[in-house]
């Protein structure tokens, strides 16, 4: 089940602040009265006090979340080697522009994605419950409905009126390859499954370059196919207002190649630092050497 940590933090701030100024507007003055008639020490009611003094803290966190910066959990290997399961990332908020908390309406741009970008952003795609018990992302509208609420985390690869075409692991942007550059295979620890997984299909480590951005990107072909672009549902145009993004791990990466563009009314933030990493008991713990690495 997904939850909206900012839609509880906004629920939390109109409520606590309805408490407070409910109180302070029409019992407080009484309430006084009646305490120094009495001549007794004046306190408020535990949900008062509770109220004014939860109301500062829960606004200050959901403008800094909304506004600033907002942690994120990678649950997945779709962006190894770049970020690995168990880091734990920091989002400039107001990268692309502020949004509104819950409803996403963006009220002030301060700038534009761009190509080699890693952004968080809300999944537009679909969800396919299979008969075998399987659950499959993509962008099939007929599967479900869309899925209301999950944080995705991908690279911009392709910008509003490229024009795109992926075959494998090779990718063209407006007609020109872009290149890498193989460092070696990939080594990790095989009792942690998203490493197991690299290497059991023999992983390779390249240095990529794409645009004014080198990075990371873990190949492994023997894995099998991925959907080229374009296909069905995603034509090599990219639309005016959406993005086609891609995993580092290029065939373990459910993205644009399944369903389609990543609008830009999606966008959550750009990531940018690592500020911790678990590797999971027993199989490495805390990963001293990512704390603080910078995300591109």
């Amino acid at each position: 089940m997904e939850y909206d940590f900012s839609a509880i933090l906004l629920t939390l701030t109109v409520l606590f602040g309805a408490v407070w100024a409910f109180d302070r507007l029409f019992m407080y003055k009484k309430r006084k009265a009646r305490f120094a008639a009495e001549d007794k020490s004046y306190r408020d009611p535990i949900v008062v006090e509770w109220a004014r003094s939860l109301f500062p803290v829960v606004l200050v966190v959901l403008a800094l979340r909304s506004f600033v910066v907002e942690p994120f959990r990678i649950p997945s290997g779709s962006m190894m080697p770049t970020l690995d399961v168990g880091d734990f990332i920091l989002v400039n908020k107001f990268a692309y522009g502020l949004r509104l908390p819950v409803f996403h309406t963006k009220f002030l741009s301060t700038g534009d994605p761009e190509r080699g970008d890693v952004v968080v952003f809300r999944w537009p795609g679909f969800t396919c419950h299979r008969p075998d018990g399987k659950v499959e992302h993509g962008g099939d509208p007929a599967c479900t409905t869309p899925v209301p609420r999950q944080d995705w985390i991908k690279r911009i690869i392709g910008l509003p009126g490229d024009t795109i075409e992926v075959h494998d692991s090779q990718i063209s942007i407006n007609g020109k390859p872009v290149t890498a550059t193989k460092i070696g295979p990939f080594k990790g620890n095989p009792a942690r499954a998203a490493d197991n997984l690299l290497m059991s299909f023999d992983a390779t480590i390249w240095n990529e370059h794409l645009g004014k951005v080198s990075h990371l990107v873990a190949r492994m072909p023997s894995r099998g196919l991925t959907p080229p672009i374009p296909n069905d549902r995603v034509p090599s145009l990219v639309p005016e207002g959406c993005y086609l993004v891609m995993g580092d791990d290029r065939e373990n990466s459910e993205d644009s190649r399944y369903w389609g563009c990543m609008p830009e009314t999606a966008l959550v933030g750009k990531a940018f630092l690592i500020w911790m990493s678990w590797r999971g008991w027993g199989t490495g713990g805390i990963d001293f050497h990512r704390i603080g690495k910078s995300i591109r």
